[in-house]
């Protein structure tokens, strides 16, 4: 599983050891370890500690971005030394389970404010760049996602670093509303920015539910899609097998044809 990490002295970034935990006491695969781009151990380190042969990298970003599109997959190139097949999967924040993962946590975060979901906002609030569109569009796919649930009243999406800021989308919105951190860790975006800036708002009727990359059943949605991705790798060295067979068979089928029709 790769994270794009903690280097401060106070980020100890658990949420990710125990996701670790919870993967391998599932026994999904035989060896489950997480590697940092920002943080330790690293991409490399995760990668020499694993024997197997063959490895899928879970991104756990919340978007495809440049950490996921390119520097993950040139830190990986430069740490298979062994030529070991490692297949990258699509980051979280493109995971089909993750609007239902949203949804089962701001409902969650508005039972324990007292609100009603259908009379509930929710603001997804996401990192955002001004150079990449990448954290903006996927943004926006999982709101559109979250909104077809038909759960809350309104969904609508806020930045770090874009407009709408979080400020902007809020006040857009009347009633109790949830802010749900789009983030992979408890990191300075998700434990410090996101709730100084919802204390900002200065509104009794916004709750804080805290990041996807923690919340309650982070482990099935990371497990489903790992686990589909060992069953396609297993059915296709099965069918590489079978037709590498299928070969042999028809191989030695024909020389003895040839060595009858010669006698």
């Amino acid at each position: 599983m790769a994270v794009h990490g903690e280097r401060r002295e106070d980020a100890s970034n658990e949420a990710v050891f125990r996701l670790v935990r919870a993967l391998s006491d599932r026994a999904l695969a035989a060896e489950v370890e997480a590697g940092f781009i920002n943080g330790v151990p690293t991409i490399a380190a995760a990668l020499d500690a694993l024997t197997a042969a063959r490895i899928i990298v879970y991104p756990l970003f919340a978007s495809s971005g440049y950490f996921t599109r390119d520097r993950l997959v040139a830190l990986i190139d430069e740490a298979n030394r062994e030529g070991r097949h490692i297949r990258i999967l699509p980051p979280l924040g493109l995971d089909p389970g993750l609007p239902d993962l949203v949804v089962a946590f701001a409902r969650n975060a508005a039972r324990e404010r007292g609100f009603a979901a259908r009379a509930s906002n929710v603001i997804l609030l996401a990192h955002g760049s001004r150079r990449n569109s990448a954290s903006r569009n996927d943004t926006e796919r999982i709101a559109e996602a979250v909104r077809r649930r038909a759960v809350f009243a309104q969904v609508e999406p806020a930045f770090l670093e874009e407009r709408p800021f979080l400020a902007d989308t809020a006040s857009t919105l009347s009633g109790p509303t949830v802010v749900v951190g789009l983030f992979s860790g408890e990191g300075l975006h998700g434990a410090r920015d996101a709730p100084r800036l919802i204390v900002e708002l200065g509104r009794d009727d916004v709750a804080y539910a805290g990041v996807v990359g923690s919340a309650p059943g982070i482990e099935d949605v990371v497990a489903r899609s790992a686990g589909e991705a060992i069953l396609q790798d297993i059915r296709s060295r099965t069918e590489v097998l079978s037709m590498s067979r299928l070969g042999a068979v028809r191989g030695l089928a024909s020389n003895r044809v040839k060595g009858q029709t010669t006698g």
